[in-house]
């Protein structure tokens, strides 16, 4: 009679005896990944090397290890130019104690030859809190940003060109529309109108597509200035009350936690609230650009309630905010909204259109300036899109103001100066709200 049960696999495979320990198994997964893995600790100097980073780096394992990091990690920018050292993803994770995620990095190998990698900074922390390590893990992505480049080259070449004709069409359009111009009946009127309202969202599609292109490979045109964000989100406010009227939607502007200013008196509340200032330094029109933008996405998704535009901060950041009470977004869209071409899919979002371009055009400009953007959102509640960016203090404020009247630029702060928020959209450190009315 036979007996039909489990049958134990053998203990003795060569799998499970090479795996018979944990030296063991670490030892086979870092040798076998095509990653690059490195260990550094808190002096700087390389304890693991895995034959990975060996391929990428062109550093034997044996040369690698023992020597300051800085010595075998030499980080570039596009034109093959050295980084400050204080910008490579290990400082900035050795300063911040946090996770530093960075996509873009340029590093030459042993041959000085430069090749694009992403990399990833774990800080190793001690029961105080206190970094007594890092471990990073990079890759070779040269023909992932080659062909990244090439597609965006596409892209914005073919926005350039059928731009031009699309805005002959359009302004042919405009002409025949024009009573002085030419004369047609009600019904041609119509369809003429239909064409050019289509007409002109085609145009605003290729400029986005320019936009974003641009936005990839560093063309975006940046000319960053000291700019004091309360003024120009009270001027903002102002500009836009009328779109949201027409949507019977109120608006607001709240500075900090008790200072809030209706659009309708907006323009003559300038000199009557008393606030703190808080300066930055980007491009206004870049700025308002973000801002408007997601404005729009506000309006769009909300049907009743109220928008606010919101302003605060602390020592170190400013944060701006725009809050809506519309339909909200799907926790597992969240993830993915600042992604080129995402489009949440709903009911609401095929109805009203986009192109899935325009929170990917407001991440890249604020990432210009070493800031962060997320959203907070509830379904059928509304949406918050938080931006941090580093704050200027008065003093570093009038000097720079100083300097770019003398002819000179000041850089954006770096990174560190910013206590960093992201979210999963933007990379791997942690989201910081400022509570309203944060320090000033």
């Amino acid at each position: 009679m036979f007996r039909f049960g489990k049958r134990k696999a053998p203990s003795s495979s060569k799998l499970a005896s090479s795996l018979h320990d944990e030296q063991t198994k670490n030892s086979i997964i870092l040798n076998s990944i095509e990653d690059g893995v490195v260990l550094i600790d808190d002096q700087g100097i390389i304890q693991l090397f895995n034959p990975g980073a060996a391929a990428i780096t062109g550093w034997k394992r044996d040369d690698a290890e023992g020597l300051d990091q800085k010595s075998v990690f030499t980080f570039v920018d596009s034109k093959g130019q050295p980084v400050p050292e204080e910008s490579s993803p290990f400082q900035r994770a050795l300063k911040g104690g946090q996770n530093m995620r960075d996509n873009n990095a340029n590093i030459l190998t042993k041959s000085n030859t430069p090749i694009a990698t992403s990399f990833s900074v774990s800080p190793i922390l001690d029961n105080s809190k206190q970094v007594t390590g890092l471990v990073g893990v990079f890759r070779d992505v040269s023909e992932e940003r080659k062909e990244e480049n090439q597609r965006a080259e596409f892209i914005s070449t073919a926005s350039h060109e059928m731009r031009t004709p699309v805005a002959a069409i359009e302004g042919y359009l405009s002409l025949a529309l024009n009573d002085r111009v030419s004369t047609i009946d009600s019904r041609a009127r119509d369809y003429l109108e239909k064409a050019h309202a289509s007409t002109k969202h085609l145009g605003e599609l290729f400029q986005d597509l320019l936009t974003s292109a641009k936005a990839e490979d560093g063309r975006l045109t940046n000319h960053p200035e000291v700019v004091e964000v309360g003024a120009l989100m009270q001027q903002l406010t102002s500009d836009l009350h009328f779109q949201a009227q027409k949507k019977n939607l109120a608006l607001e502007f709240i500075i900090g936690n008790s200072n809030v200013i209706d659009a309708t008196t907006t323009a003559n509340a300038n000199d009557k609230v008393v606030r703190p200032l808080y300066y930055v330094l980007a491009d206004p029109d870049r700025l308002r650009e973000v801002i408007t933008d997601l404005f729009d996405n506000a309006c769009k998704y909300t049907d009743a309630g109220k928008i606010t535009l919101g302003l605060t901060g602390n020592d170190t950041v400013t944060q701006l905010y725009v809050r809506d009470t519309g339909h909200g977004i799907p926790q597992e869209d969240i993830g993915h909204l600042f992604q080129k071409f995402y489009r949440v899919d709903n009911s609401a979002t095929r109805t009203i259109g986009g192109t899935g371009l325009g929170l990917f055009i407001c991440r890249k400009i604020v990432e210009l300036y070493h800031g962060r953007i997320w959203v907070e959102s509830v379904l059928d509640k509304g949406s918050t899109f938080y931006i941090n960016l580093p704050r200027l203090t008065t003093q570093q404020a009038e000097a720079m103001i100083a300097k770019q009247q003398g002819g000179q630029v000041s850089d954006t702060p770096e990174p560190d100066t910013l206590v960093t928020p992201t979210s999963p959209a933007a990379s791997s450190t942690t989201n910081t709200t400022v509570p309203p009315g944060g320090a000033a």
